[in-house]
This record gives structure tokens, C-alpha cells and sequence, in this order.
């Protein structure tokens, strides 16, 4: 008989860790720097979850080259990792949910819109990778979120379909991603109130860390 595969895919990013703020303070430096003021708010709310260079593209011109948007997104990373470097650590209970997960065969899989010097930083900073079957960032897909590339992408790389794999996200654009992508989602309140995911009709538990959730319930 064979089982199907059950995965958990994890949003890195003020969900595995609370550090939305730091950068949202980071890109506010970086423009400060060029002369330019955003409204921290409004940039949170329609960026969380794009890759920086949809991000530098959207808010400079689409005119610059690759290679220059990636000097400029190396620049603003470097920002946030020394911002954020003091405070690493996970969100409570994360620890405790992801070693009830394994003991019970789920597989677990990162689904980031960070760049591999962010995922190294924050995955191997805090020993979690280890814990992975498979990470999936910002160079690995085409298009950040809300396409579902990254969701479907690792879901693929765990053998699970997506109608098996719950997602865990912080940002209105993950979990608009998830849907896309045909799966269920766990909202973590790191970042913004529950009411800002009212309208997602795959959203099945909203929480303010991963303390209080079952598996068993989720998975009902």
C-alpha cells in the first residue's frame, strides 16, 4: 500500500523567524541613502514576500540591468543582516512543532523569497537546516510570491502532493501564493493582525506563534 507523503512547507521570513521589521528598516535605509522616503506601512504591505530584485525593480526602473540590481540587493541584505544578527532566534514553539512533525514521518521543506546568504544566515545561524528535506529560495524559482512557484517547487522536491503539504506564512502575498499553489495555510500573527486574512478562503488556523498548534488538528 502506498502512504501518501505529508509536508510542511515553511515561509522563512517573519514566520520561522520575527524579523519582518528589521527589514522593512533595512529598505528604508537603503532608500534613504539614494535620497528617497517610503511610507513603512504601505511598503510592508505590498512587497512581504516579493524577491529584492522585484522589489529594487518595481521601485527604481525596470531599466537596470541585472547586474546592477543584484549589487544594489547585496547591499541592502548585508543592511539587514547586521540589523537582525543580534536578535536571531526562532519564533516560540517552532522548535517543538517541527520535532513532532518529524517523529511522525511529515516531511518539512522552506519555501523563501530570501536570497541564499539570508537563508545561510538565518537556516545555519540557527542549526535548522539540518531539519529540512529540502530548501527552496529566491535563485531555485522564476517568480516570487503570489505566483506559487516556490510552494509548488518544493512540494515537487518532497514527492507530496499539494493537497498534502500545509504552508505557514506571515504575508498576505504567501498565502495568496499557497492557494495558488492549491494548498492550506497557517498564518502567523508575527507581523500583521488576523484581520488582514480574512478574505483567503485556504487559511485553516491563524496564531500568534507555533506553541499552540496540533498536527493531529491540522491534519482533521
Amino acid at each position: 500500500m502506498t502512504v501518501d507523503k505529508r509536508a510542511l512547507i515553511f515561509d522563512m521570513d517573519g514566520t520561522i523567524v520575527d524579523n519582518m521589521a528589521f527589514h522593512t528598516q533595512s529598505w528604508i535605509t537603503f532608500f534613504e541613502r539614494r535620497g528617497r522616503a517610503i511610507d513603512a506601512d504601505e511598503f510592508f504591505r505590498t512587497t512581504a514576500g516579493r524577491q529584492g530584485k522585484e522589489i529594487i525593480r518595481s521601485h527604481m526602473g525596470e531599466h537596470l540591468a541585472d547586474e546592477e540590481v543584484a549589487v544594489l540587493n547585496h547591499e541592502k541584505e548585508a543592511v539587514y543582516r547586521e540589523l537582525y544578527a543580534p536578535h536571531l532566534k526562532s519564533v516560540a514553539g517552532f522548535d517543538d512543532l517541527i520535532a513532532d512533525a518529524r517523529s511522525q514521518g511529515i516531511l518539512l521543506a522552506v519555501g523563501t523569497a530570501a536570497p541564499p546568504a539570508n537563508v545561510e544566515f538565518t537556516l545555519d545561524g540557527l542549526d535548522l537546516r539540518r531539519h529540512f528535506e529540502t530548501v527552496v529560495g529566491a535563485t531555485d524559482v522564476p517568480r516570487g510570491k503570489p505566483h506559487p512557484d516556490v510552494f509548488l517547487e518544493a512540494a515537487r522536491r518532497c514527492g507530496a502532493a499539494p493537497a498534502d503539504c500545509i504552508v505557514f506564512e506571515d504575508a498576505p502575498l504567501g498565502v495568496e501564493a499557497a492557494r495558488r499553489a492549491g494548498m492550506r495555510c497557517v498564518v502567523i500573527t508575527t507581523t500583521l493582525p488576523r484581520e488582514a486574512f480574512a478574505e483567503f478562503d485556504n487559511v485553516i488556523a491563524i496564531v500568534d506563534d507555533f506553541s499552540s498548534l496540533s498536527l493531529e488538528a491540522l491534519y482533521a
